[in-house]
C-alpha cells in the first residue's frame, strides 16, 4: 500500500521539543512502512508569522537527519489552488459568507460558537466578509490509531471559518486540500490537533476526498501542565547535539530506547529508531509531562 507522511509546521516561533516529537513521529511512521515523508511549510498567517523562521526550518530537520523526499513546499506559494475549491463550496451552498465580527458573535453567541446569523440574514455583496462552512449539525466519527474512536456533532462547535475577513484562508480548508493534492494517505501529529480533525474531515466528506488515517501523539506539557509552545516560551532546539535529544523523544513516545544508543551516531540511533518503531507502543493520553530524563 502506497503511504505518504507529512511534517506541516507553521512559522509563528522557532521549532521546539514539541515540534521535534511531531516531525519525528511522522518520519519514523512513514520511513517504517517504506513511504515518502513530505514537509510543508504553512505560512497562511502573516502577521503572526516570526522573521526568517521558516528558512531555518529545513535546515533544522536536517541537521536531526530528518530528510524529507520531494521538494519543500509553501503554502504562500499554492494560493491559486484555494481559490476555485473555495468558490465550489459556496456554489454548492456547503459555505455562505458572514460579516459578523468578533464583538458581534460575543454579544450573541454563548462560548462563540456561531448562531449562523448570517446565513438566515445574508451580509450585502459590498460587505468584507468571512466565508463560513455550514455544518449542518453534521456528525463525525473516526478512529485514531494512538487516541481510538471519536466522534463530535459539528453544531457543538459552530460553522467554522474557512476564508477570513481580513483576506486569509484558514488553516482548515488549506490544509485539507493540500493534504489531497498531495495524496496524503497517513496524518501523524499532535493531539492538541485532535479536534480540528472533524472539520477536515467534514470538508473531505463535502469536496469528495478520501480520509486519512489520522494518529494524534500526546503533547509534551511543561512543569505547569502547559502546552510546550511559543506562548509558554518553550526552547528553540538547538543543532549542535542531536543524539540526546532525539533519544530523549524516542523515550516520551514509548519506544524504550536501549541506553547504548546515546554513545552510537545520529543515524545509527535513527536507524534503530526505524527498524524498531512501533506506534501501538504510544499510550493513548492527550499530553504527558516531559520529564528531565536522559
Amino acid at each position: 500500500m502506497t503511504y505518504i507522511g507529512r511534517f506541516a509546521p507553521s512559522p509563528t516561533g522557532p521549532l521546539h521539543f514539541g515540534s521535534l516529537l511531531a516531525a519525528l513521529a511522522s518520519f519514523l511512521d512513514a520511513r517504517a512502512h517504506e513511504g515518502e515523508w513530505l514537509l510543508r511549510i504553512e505560512d497562511l498567517d502573516p502577521p503572526r508569522e516570526q522573521p526568517d523562521v521558516k528558512e531555518q526550518f529545513p535546515l533544522l530537520l536536517e541537521s536531526y537527519g530528518l530528510y524529507w523526499d520531494g521538494e519543500l513546499s509553501f503554502q504562500s506559494e499554492r494560493l491559486e489552488l484555494y481559490a476555485p475549491v473555495l468558490q465550489e463550496l459556496l456554489e454548492a451552498h456547503h459555505a455562505y459568507p458572514c460579516s459578523c465580527s468578533r464583538k458581534e458573535i460575543l454579544s450573541r453567541c454563548d462560548n462563540l460558537v456561531y448562531d449562523q446569523h448570517c446565513l438566515m440574514h445574508p451580509p450585502a455583496q459590498d460587505d468584507n466578509v468571512a466565508i463560513r462552512i455550514n455544518s449542518n449539525g453534521t456528525l463525525i466519527s473516526f478512529r485514531d490509531i494512538i487516541q481510538g474512536p471519536h466522534a463530535y456533532n459539528l453544531s457543538s462547535t459552530g460553522d467554522f471559518v474557512v476564508f477570513r475577513r481580513d483576506g486569509f484562508y484558514s488553516y482548515q480548508l488549506a490544509v485539507t486540500i493540500d493534504d489531497y493534492l498531495q495524496g496524503i494517505t497517513h496524518i501523524v501529529r499532535g493531539s492538541d490537533l485532535l479536534d480540528e480533525t472533524a472539520k477536515q474531515i467534514h470538508l473531505q466528506q463535502l469536496l469528495g476526498y478520501p480520509t486519512p488515517a489520522y494518529a494524534h501523539i500526546p503533547v509534551a506539557a511543561n512543569a505547569e501542565g502547559q502546552k510546550l509552545s511559543k506562548q509558554t516560551f518553550a526552547p528553540a532546539l538547538e543543532t549542535t547535539d542531536p543524539i540526546p535529544v532525539l533519544f530523549k523523544a524516542l523515550q516520551f513516545l514509548d519506544q524504550e530506547p536501549p541506553r547504548e544508543l546515546l554513545y552510537a551516531s545520529r543515524d545509527e540511533l535513527l536507524e534503530w529508531a526505524i527498524a524498531n518503531w512501533d506506534i501501538r507502543k504510544i499510550k493513548p493520553t492527550l499530553s504527558k509531562p516531559l520529564l528531565n530524563e536522559s
